[in-house]
């Protein structure tokens, strides 16, 4: 009797054991990526292409996301719900934020995965060099790693602006962007990324503005949103565990990532894929992205990457990207700041674009140097 019962008592324990397992594993499949936009009034009030980037995300599969931040943001009506978490202050510089150590308590309460940052508008206008501000982003940086080591971390290079009674707010912003990206790379690490989204290219401050140079006006979110999002993406998809390799005998490695039912097929030369993308489309408008990975086994310092557009389709916009469109032919060469590619890494550049009657995706080609 008493062997009997001690078999039960195993039994029962390795059963609980098997279920922890379990439920651990189906856990950790659904986790949920928590997402802090953090910057000043851009981010704040009211901040919405935070709302128009929520709804992206959703409408494109990315629904296990969670915006956390202290401030609720809410005040954005375009039909449909969003998540107004956010930690967007208003008036605040990031000077200040870094010197009086506001951040790590805000980190603690929220324990975001990935930070949104758009901060310096109000260091510019106060006239702050750009060392300053950059001695301040590397703080915050220190910070957020602190908090997780694996923080992946977008900064953004910030809209231009041109207030009144700020002649030199205009050429601070410039300077300012133009550093970030070698900041940026100096900081980088394959355990907590940096990726910068560049915010000012294709934004007007007249405009884009609601008529103070500064603060976003509708048109003026949605620019934001579209340059947020293929980043962000990028970075969601980078926090999904691989797939399991195929274990198939007839099985051989496929070269050409994976791709959404809305993705043209990748194509490219030697030791180069490109994957064409519809992030979303509208009445007479489009977002697209490619995705541009060395499959080679050595280091690229450069890429260009070669479409066609079938149906008159018209680029308006790119980033990360120096682009050109002739007639229907689109070339994009690499930013200053995207071009050196490990073998096996990838990056990627968006636009907006202009359609018609139909909105054929093209064969993209790319090549690398």
């Amino acid at each position: 009797m008493f062997r009997r019962t001690s078999i039960y008592a195993v039994l029962i324990a390795l059963l609980a054991v098997i279920s922890f397992a379990v439920a651990s594993t189906a856990q950790s499949a659904t986790t949920t990526v928590r997402i802090m936009p953090l910057g000043d009034s851009i981010t704040a009030a009211p901040g919405c292409w935070r709302a128009i980037l929520w709804h992206d995300l959703q409408t494109n599969g990315y629904t296990n996301t969670d915006f956390v931040g202290s401030v609720p943001g809410n005040g954005c009506n375009y039909g449909y719900s969003y998540d107004h978490d956010n930690e967007g202050h208003s008036g605040y510089l990031a000077t200040n934020i870094a010197n009086q150590n506001q951040l790590p308590g805000w980190l603690s309460a929220a324990h975001p995965d990935v930070v949104l940052m758009h901060l310096g508008t109000n260091d510019v206008w106060s006239h702050l060099p750009t060392s300053t501000i950059l001695a301040a982003y590397t703080k915050l940086i220190g910070q957020m790693r602190a908090s997780n080591p694996h923080m992946a971390i977008l900064v953004a290079q910030i809209l231009p602006m041109n207030p009144s009674g700020c002649s030199d707010c205009s050429s601070g912003v410039v300077a300012l962007d133009q550093a970030v990206p070698a900041w940026a790379a100096g900081l980088t690490t394959a355990q907590s990324p940096i990726t910068v989204v560049d915010q000012f290219t294709g934004f007007n401050d007249a405009t884009d503005t609601i008529g103070d140079g500064v603060h976003p006006n509708d048109a003026g979110f949605q620019k934001m949103a579209a340059r947020w999002y293929p980043a962000l993406a990028q970075v969601l998809d980078n926090l999904k565990p691989p797939p399991p390799p195929s274990t198939s005998p007839s099985s051989s490695p496929s070269t050409t990532p994976s791709t959404s039912p809305s993705s043209s097929p990748s194509t490219g030369g030697p030791g180069c894929t490109a994957a064409y993308q519809v992030v979303s489309q509208w009445a007479g408008g489009f977002q697209g992205g490619v995705t541009v990975t060395n499959t080679s086994a050595a280091a690229s310092s450069a890429w260009t990457v070669t479409f066609t557009f079938a149906n008159g389709q018209q680029i308006t916009q790119s980033w990360s990207t120096a682009l050109t469109q002739s007639a229907a032919t689109v070339t994009a060469h690499n930013a200053t700041y995207n071009g050196s590619l490990a073998p096996g890494a990838s990056t990627s550049f968006g636009f907006i674009a202009s359609w018609q009657t139909a909105n054929v995706q093209p064969t993209v080609r790319c090549t690398l140097k």
